[in-house]
């Protein structure tokens, strides 16, 4: 059991920051897709060190009792868990909003119905693009047509207020958003992919802009777009959101590469959300263990409510202390915290530089020339297919790599 240690005692004595608004539980980083954009770190927890259904019950007890409001699952694939079921359920009565994020793959119409009725609030389905051909290129497997017709049995949960089936629904209304993520191979069809979704019938349509962490930044080359892509982009999503408004909601953010100012990564570091990794390792943000130095608590040993308070991990970028400038006298600093600090560390070594995205940052060159790079060349490539994922590893080796599964 993880021991709880007094907050109060010796020289740790601290002023207390308000609880997590959300828990982000990676229940393991298997996934039977390999996308050339995952943000997984390189080295992924392998399956024998994942925690158990009692752990991970443990964990959204803890989040109810600290107050948060969303329990995010995540992975890798949460459906690859066989104890899915019991973890929704025990999140649910933990009272968290349950939020399945998926590929999709492992779900069926029966096994989403056991979900919905284990506490399942809402699901997102992720798609790579609307032509399956370039779909199963990105994500190194054959799932789009699986997609679509998950999709579909989704939309079958969507209770019409008129004609609630108690017995086939519990009364429950799932949420159903779709997640595209874009990049340079497939932002030239962006008005068809978003017609495309359309046609899903989803609540909300998120389009976002791929992270430069993990795999995503291993390839970035392939990746990174054009600012004539971005450009043309964002007139079409303004397009999409007038034209959608009442129906579908769009949620659409500017690539941080090509933006003036960085993202404030996660709510900034250790202010809104806490992220358990598959072995129990309580994080910041996803990418947090490549900062060096850092140690990380595992929920097997300590409480969620320390780890919050007390942990120097969770302590270490809080507050403005450890900001350089121009970060400490910007006017910006308590809406961006200088930005995020794995993407600092990654682009410059230093984990406490101003986030190089950030126009004002000394290290600005550094995505400036990222920028330059990816404008100098073809936009995007053909799709390639091949018969299995070995070969298309093989075939696409000059352009990208695939993610792989942990043992």
């Amino acid at each position: 059991m993880p021991q709880e240690t007094n907050p109060q005692s010796g020289s740790l004595q601290r002023a207390s920051v308000p609880n997590p608004l959300a828990l982000i539980a990676e229940v393991t980083h298997r996934c039977p897709l390999h996308c050339v954009y995952c943000s997984n770190p390189l080295e992924l927890a392998g399956t024998k060190a994942e925690l158990s259904t009692g752990e991970w019950t443990s964990v959204f007890q803890q989040s109810g009792k600290l107050g948060m409001l969303h329990a995010h699952f995540t992975g890798g694939e949460p459906l690859a868990r066989t104890d899915l079921t019991e973890l929704i359920a025990a999140a649910s009565a933990a009272g968290l909003y349950t939020n399945l994020i998926t590929s999709g793959i492992g779900l069926n119409e029966s096994r989403l119905q056991t979900l919905v009725s284990a506490g399942l609030d809402h699901i997102q389905i992720s798609f790579q693009d609307s032509r399956e051909e370039a779909a199963n290129w990105i994500a190194g497997a054959k799932a789009h047509a699986h997609k679509i017709e998950l999709s579909r049995a989704i939309r079958r949960h969507k209770v019409d207020r008129n004609e609630i089936d108690e017995k086939k629904t519990g009364g429950k209304n799932l949420a159903f958003t779709v997640n595209l993520v874009v990049h340079r191979q497939n932002l030239d069809h962006l008005e068809d992919m978003i017609a495309f979704i359309e046609q899903l019938s989803p609540e909300r349509i998120e389009i976002a802009h791929t992270q430069y962490y993990g795999w995503a930044l291993a390839n970035r080359a392939a990746l990174l777009p054009t600012r004539a892509q971005l450009e043309k982009a964002v007139a079409i999503v303004a397009a999409a959101e007038k034209r959608l408004a009442g129906r579908i909601r769009i949620d659409s953010v500017v690539p941080d590469y090509y933006a003036k100012y960085p993202k404030a990564c996660m709510g900034g570091w250790g202010r809104r959300l806490m992220l358990i990794n598959p072995s129990g390792k309580v994080l910041p943000c996803h990418a947090a263990e490549v900062l060096p130095g850092l140690s990380f608590e595992n929920v097997r040993e300590k409480t969620l409510a320390w780890i919050w308070q007390e942990s120097p991990s969770f302590r270490r970028f809080r507050g403005e202390d450890w900001m350089p400038e121009p970060c400490r006298s910007c006017d910006r600093r308590t809406e961006d915290f200088g930005g995020c600090r794995c993407q600092a560390f990654l682009l410059t070594t230093d984990a406490t530089a101003t986030d190089p995205a950030c126009s004002l940052a000394p290290s600005h060159g550094i995505v400036e020339s990222a920028v330059r790079e990816a404008n100098a060349s073809a936009a995007s490539t053909r799709p390639i297919a091949a018969s299995s994922f070995v070969q298309l590893q093989k075939q696409t080796a000059g352009l990208w790599s695939y993610r792989t599964n942990p043992e």
